[in-house]
């Protein structure tokens, strides 16, 4: 298990039930593989929300507003369309070959946090975007993406766009919680 999950769990305490995922089909659908740390917090957690704040995609979700695979491609299209429109692109996308991808969506602020991928990073390289969601203003960590939950919920990691996270007693709700049912 990532270093970065393993301190979540002694964290934020996993919900019972979680489990390997098969990823090939998920990898397939995005066309491409998707960073061990990401995966490692699926198996440990299922998609959900940390804190009531970050909130997890995960693949085959039951609401498609949680779905990896179903927000990657919603979100590919919003951006096109506002960086066509001209809205600047963050400058780490100056880059041949980079692009975004996103792996969680941040309650009540319209926020996400996306990979920075690259065609020749392998996801272990990929580091985290943030971008406030309602407005043209990014930030980047070069942390993975477990790493960076992790960072924030510590109080290691300080994001403008996310701001303080209460010093209180940390908590996951899973989807399969919250939705009725196991995805």
């Amino acid at each position: 298990m990532h270093p970065a999950v393993q301190e979540l769990t002694r964290l934020v305490p996993p919900p019972a039930g979680g489990g390997p995922r098969t990823w090939s089909r998920t990898e397939q659908l995005l066309g491409t593989a998707l960073p061990q740390d990401y995966k490692d917090l699926v198996d440990t957690y299922g998609g959900g929300v940390f804190d009531g704040t970050i909130w997890i995609l995960e693949p085959d979700c039951t609401d498609q507003d949680y779905d990896l695979v179903a927000i990657a491609g919603e979100r590919t299209e919003v951006l096109g369309r506002l960086w066509d429109r001209g809205e600047p692109k963050p400058d780490e996308l100056a880059a041949d070959g980079s692009d975004v991808l996103p792996f969680a969506y941040i309650e009540g602020s319209g926020a996400y946090l996306y990979w920075l991928t690259s065609e020749t990073a392998k996801p272990e390289q990929w580091t985290v975007l943030v971008n406030e969601g309602r407005g043209p203003e990014w930030e980047h960590h070069a942390v993975s993406a477990a790493e960076f939950v992790a960072g924030v919920l510590t109080g290691r990691i300080h994001s403008e766009t996310l701001g303080e996270f209460e010093d209180t007693e940390r908590g996951f709700d899973s989807n399969a919680d919250i939705f009725g049912s196991h995805v």
